[in-house]
């Protein structure tokens, strides 16, 4: 055991050694042309000029009437000129005083597959200087404003805030539709203000879509009005969301551009449930899954999918369906029995249960998804709306298109933030189009997203542990292709602007996640 531990600390130290040296390598030569904007857009050019932005920088433009835009330019405009009590104000005349924002069609529903693309132009004209941004919905204004938000830096030299390399001219739009990001809040509860800001850093990296697993078999934190019981299962009466919390999160997401995918998982992970409705147990000594002898439990999931309809927009809903483990069927006499006059076997009733529970979905005009095991299980039996989230097994996205189902991507080796061994290059290198070559397939990709299980992540560890490795999935799933080479110094900056606004990321290339700086040292080489 001592030989191990000392074995693998000399590990680190080795590796952390030829992580400084190659650092020290890099930073005595010249920088890589890409701009550091993260993700990196998909076309651009650039020049060499610099132009200052004006503190009191104007809104205009028809976006200027959307209350999404005109909230997404307050937010901006307070992160670019943070440091505003060190600006001058005898300055007369800036290159940059107005943001026009146009947008052609003011619709404010956010489902999947909404138009994000954008143009940014950044030209010079002193004293009636403006940054142009064009887009289709305000959904893709806000992914202006970003990329806006990263151009603009603050000099602490002329004590103003600059655009470097202009002017600029930026096409940009996302490769997948779906860039989410996985947040577990049964195994650690999580306070709202916590989930609100890890929805907000989420916006920082264009990622659009929070998967909250809200409940599990150790908790059920939600309150569900139809069964005011479940709330029985949570940790304590603390540590629990009402019906207005999940608004809250779920409006606070749409004005970034995010939408809220819920999850309920069954018929496994819902051991939580009994303990406000014990009937839904198949006996109190065997309590997972959940018992599917008995209408009454159909009736539980209905009516907590009823609640959960009139707080969740989004169209997907996810149905879980992973790890079931059948025992306590089998071993329990009253749902053997049960099993054996409907003529099934245990293989039978997991896939009964996961088709009713589609079907109650599909009721609610929700598109059920479920996690691969189901697709592994019975492909022809799913329901044509599927889509099949990969966790699991390598490959599994290729099989799902090729049925003609669609895919989530987020293979656990590669995509799963609580595996700390992980390194952000891994992350980086995967695409969720892996295997998949035919343009038609491909479109079935809706895209994938990093998750962040909370077995030994809360409040104190989590967003150490989602950054900066969930930033490098995301310019994966919105950017064309990049070597790290040429990434690196673009993520280890993408961190330290994190830092600056207030995200606690971690360093990039330390050996394990979330482990803070090894030494004294830049943010910028870490």
């Amino acid at each position: 055991m001592g030989w191990c531990c000392c074995y693998k600390t000399l590990l680190i130290i080795v590796y952390t050694f030829f992580i400084s040296q190659s650092f020290a390598a890099r930073f005595s030569q010249p920088q890589p042309s890409l701009p550091f904007i993260w993700p990196l857009p998909a076309k651009f050019s650039f020049r060499n000029e610099t132009l200052s932005v004006d503190p009191t920088l104007s809104l205009i433009g028809n976006g200027a009437s959307s209350p999404i835009v005109k909230a997404g330019f307050d937010r901006f405009r307070g992160i670019v000129f943070s440091n505003n009590g060190f600006v001058r104000t005898g300055k007369a005349v800036y290159d940059v005083n107005k943001l026009n924002v146009v947008v052609h069609n003011k619709t404010e529903e956010l489902q999947l597959g909404v138009d994000e693309s954008y143009n940014l132009l950044v030209t010079k004209a002193t004293g009636s200087g403006k940054v142009t941004i064009e887009a289709n919905t305000v959904f893709g204004a806000l992914r202006g404003l970003e990329t806006f938000s990263q151009l603009c830096s603050f000099d602490y030299s002329t004590k103003t805030v600059q655009i470097l390399k202009a002017p600029w001219s930026i096409q940009d739009k996302p490769r997948f539709s779906f860039r989410g990001l996985m947040l577990d809040t049964s195994r650690h509860y999580l306070p709202i203000n916590v989930i609100k800001q890890i929805i907000e850093s989420m916006s920082y990296a264009k990622l659009n879509v929070l998967h909250w697993h809200i409940v599990d078999e150790q908790s059920f934190p939600l309150e569900a009005p139809s069964y005011p019981n479940l709330w029985e299962g949570s940790y304590s009466k603390w540590e629990r969301y009402t019906v207005e919390d999940a608004y809250d999160i779920v409006n606070f997401a749409k004005m970034r551009g995010i939408n809220v995918m819920a999850e309920v998982d069954v018929p496994g992970h819902a051991k939580s449930w009994g303990v406000g409705y014990p009937d839904v147990w198949p006996s109190p000594s065997c309590s997972s899954p959940l018992d599917i002898s008995k209408q009454y439990t159909f009736d539980v999931l209905s009516g907590i999918l009823t609640d959960m309809r009139k707080i969740f927009p989004f169209e997907l809903f996810h149905l879980g369906g992973d790890e079931v483990n059948t025992d306590c069927w089998t071993n329990t006499s009253r749902v053997n029995t049960w099993l054996q006059n409907q003529n099934m076997t245990a293989k039978d009733a997991y896939e009964h249960f996961v088709l009713k529970a589609q079907d109650i979905a599909l009721s609610k005009n929700w598109t059920p998804v479920n996690w691969e095991e189901t697709f592994n299980a019975f492909p022809a039996k799913l329901h044509p709306q599927t889509v099949v989230h990969n966790w699991w097994s390598s490959g599994v996205c290729p099989k799902v298109v090729a049925k003609g189902f669609r895919c989530i991507f987020s293979n656990q080796r590669v995509w799963y933030l609580d595996h700390l061994d992980v390194p952000w290059d891994v992350v980086y290198n995967t695409d969720p189009l892996e295997g998949i070559h035919e343009a038609s397939e491909q479109k079935l990709v809706l895209g994938g997203e990093v998750c962040m299980w909370a077995e030994v992540a809360d409040s104190s560890d989590i967003q150490q542990t989602i950054w900066p490795r969930a930033a490098a999935a995301a310019e994966r799933m919105w950017s064309p292709s990049q070597d790290t080479t040429t990434a690196l110094p673009r993520l280890q900056y993408f961190r330290c602007l994190l830092n600056r606004r207030g995200v606690p990321a971690a360093p990039v290339t330390n050996f394990y996640a979330r482990t803070p700086p090894t030494g004294p040292g830049s943010c910028f080489e870490q």
